[in-house]
């Protein structure tokens, strides 16, 4: 299995390394005792090791974690205080609120259009909403609500599915936002979370108050439980080679399972960092920070900058090492394989995405638009 949004191909890893150039980071979003006005966002290297408490300030139940890399900045989620805040990406110094959203903003993704796509708790202000990455409010996607919304995904076909907490189901939407209907209803559902969904377009749901993973298959169609033996489960994102990292609260740990749901390790072993309560698991690598200006003195030429075939001039591959390809959020997208000089993006959404090229002394990023 592997998510559709996040992979078009995947190298061969070992569990848990991070590729050539790459400073990959595991950050958490800890809600501590979702008392208001607490909670903090830790930072982990890739194998859960040197934690460190990486935001602290202006938060208040922290839910999802943005980054925006072309921006240096990373936008956390705060259910109790009705904000999404933002701070510097690099340091962790806060910014300035990025939104007011009246519901209770929870979960966050940037959609096929480049638009921040947030979910609201509240029992009556609950439509999804859309802002402009700097902020600027869009308005209400979806024609109708869900209460106590927290988990959202999109399939092969751009329809939306969102998570109740308090409904126990999840309802989808068709790509204009009109509603097509309860598409999982509540037979095994009790407190679902986070839901994701794979190239297949079986959705996956986290269960906080059941304590495992459902797995559905694309009609809705109940296929069994994925992941057992959890409790509190929330906060999901993947590894470049298909493993998947659990937020699980009850023991505050970060766990890792196989792309078949077989266990791993615990990534990050209970309250390792004084982490207590995790409700968002976010793999970000750092190298993508800040890359409006080369790193060498090498020109990248990489044609066209706008299209959906791009080409690695002759004349650079000569000191290339490896190339990586990552989203506006600083998601590895793809690793071009080695001597590979092309990437067709028919199969990506249209945005903004990052090259970066590693050589044995440096690495070089250049800035792409996928347009079809």
């Amino acid at each position: 299995m592997k998510q559709l949004h996040f992979f078009v191909f995947a190298l061969a890893l070992t569990l848990t390394a991070p590729l050539l150039g790459q400073d990959l980071k595991i950050y958490v979003s800890d809600a501590e005792t979702f008392a208001p006005n607490t909670g903090k966002i830790l930072q982990y290297d890739i194998d859960g090791s040197n934690p460190i408490t990486f935001i602290d300030e202006e938060l208040s139940w922290p839910q999802d974690i943005v980054f925006l890399a072309d921006q240096n900045a990373v936008l956390i989620s705060n259910l109790n205080s009705n904000k999404i805040t933002k701070y510097n990406a690099s340091t962790g110094a806060y910014i300035g609120d990025f939104a007011i959203v009246a519901g209770g903003p929870t979960r966050m993704k940037i959609g096929t259009d480049n638009l921040l796509y947030v979910l609201q708790w509240s029992a009556t202000d609950n439509k999804v909403l859309r802002y402009e990455l700097d902020g600027t409010l869009v308005g209400e996607f979806t024609s109708t609500g869900v209460p106590r919304s927290i988990g959202m995904d999109w399939d092969s076909d751009g329809n939306l599915y969102v998570s109740s907490f308090s409904q126990a189901n999840v309802t989808s939407f068709d790509t204009m936002g009109s509603l097509i209907g309860e598409f999982v209803d509540n037979t095994e559902l009790s407190g679902p979370t986070n839901v994701f969904i794979d190239s297949e377009d079986n959705l996956f749901v986290l269960d906080w108050n059941d304590g495992d993973v459902e797995q559905y298959d694309s009609t809705g169609g109940y296929t069994g439980k994925f992941i057992e033996n959890l409790g509190q489960v929330e906060g999901v994102d993947f590894l470049a080679n298909g493993n998947i990292l659990l937020g699980n609260g009850t023991t505050s740990e970060i766990k890792q399972y196989l792309s078949n749901g077989m266990f791993v390790e615990n990534t990050v072993p209970s309250e390792t960092g004084g982490l207590e309560q995790p409700n968002a698991v976010i793999l970000f690598d750092r190298s993508t920070l800040g890359n409006d200006t080369p790193k060498t003195q090498h020109t990248i030429l990489v044609v066209p900058s706008i299209g959906s075939l791009f080409t690695i001039n002759n004349t650079s591959t000569s000191f290339i090492k490896g190339v990586s390809i990552y989203d506006i959020t600083g998601r590895l997208v793809t690793t071009l394989e080695q001597g590979q000089t092309t990437w067709n993006a028919t199969t990506v959404p249209e945005g903004l995405y990052f090259v970066t090229l590693t050589s044995n002394t440096d690495t070089t990023t250049q800035k792409i638009i996928v347009k079809k």
